[in-house]
């Protein structure tokens, strides 16, 4: 089951799974097992086609683990469930979880910062508090654990703007912007306009993940060095853009994993 779990991790993102090896195992192994739930769901959505009747079991078959203490055979969701119930998610956090996917599969432009924070907070917002739980934070933990999702969130909404029109969909909201869309199309014939666009919305990323690091000090050492290499590396991200934001439509600006190794082990030295 754990192997399970840690390979569709590692398949699912080279940042997160690299910045998690240096928790301790016991959490390592939870995260795992998270990360491993939320994107096996996320991956039935983002498919061309989308999945969706194999979304909508995969929603219905965990929701009758949870309420049935029954096992449903499927490895992923019994050993959230046990995760659930161990570590004590509130099942309102996974409802909103739930949400934000079956949003992708109805919804595919975001035209204001509200609608967007809507979907944010089902797809990562909630995700830190499964976080903050698994390591077993103070509850003023809750509010920057939040806000690290958002943040990290916001960053990959700006670094997929192309991605995500493949799919269909617009994230970032352009209302009162002057720019109609973000397609490449719009964003050749409105460069200024663009640029200014893409590095306020750096900014506001900016905001949010100086506000999560806030909550660093309530984070145990050991625990700290991998969210912190992890941050470190969205940020090293949000730079590269920022400094030439057309990039964003020719390649996916990813941290190799050397980078991630050495700024977790810069982070252990510090």
């Amino acid at each position: 089951m754990h192997r399970t779990n840690r390979n569709i991790f590692k398949r699912g993102s080279k940042t997160y799974y690299n910045s998690a090896r240096f928790f301790p195992a016991a959490v390592w192994h939870d995260v795992s097992i998270l990360y491993a739930f939320v994107r096996t769901a996320d991956d039935f959505v983002d498919r061309q086609p989308a999945e969706r009747d194999a979304f909508f079991r995969f929603k219905s078959d965990y929701q009758r683990a949870w309420e049935s203490g029954v096992a449903s055979d499927n490895p992923v969701i019994d050993s959230f469930v046990e995760l659930q119930r161990r570590k004590h998610f509130d099942p309102v956090w996974v409802r909103s979880f739930m949400n934000s996917m079956e949003m992708d599969l109805t919804k595919s432009k975001y035209e204001s910062l509200s609608e967007t924070l809507a979907y944010i907070h089902g797809s990562a917002e909630v995700i830190g508090w499964c976080m903050a739980r698994i390591m077993e934070l103070p509850e003023a933990a809750m509010a920057p654990a939040a806000r690290l999702g958002r943040a990290m969130q916001y960053i990959n909404f700006i670094r997929d703007i192309a991605e995500d029109l493949e799919l269909g969909r617009q994230y970032l909201p352009t209302a009162d912007t002057g720019l109609p869309d973000l397609t490449r199309e719009t964003a050749r014939r409105q460069p200024t306009e663009f640029k200014a666009y893409v590095r306020r919305e750096i900014e506001r990323y900016r905001q949010w993940q100086q506000e999560a690091v806030a909550g660093y000090r309530l984070i145990p050492r050991r625990c700290r060095i991998p969210i912190k290499t992890a941050a470190d590396m969205y940020q090293w991200t949000a730079g590269v853009i920022e400094r030439q934001p057309f990039v964003v439509y020719e390649k996916k600006i990813k941290p190799g994993k050397l980078r991630i190794i050495l700024t977790g082990i810069t982070n252990i030295l510090s």
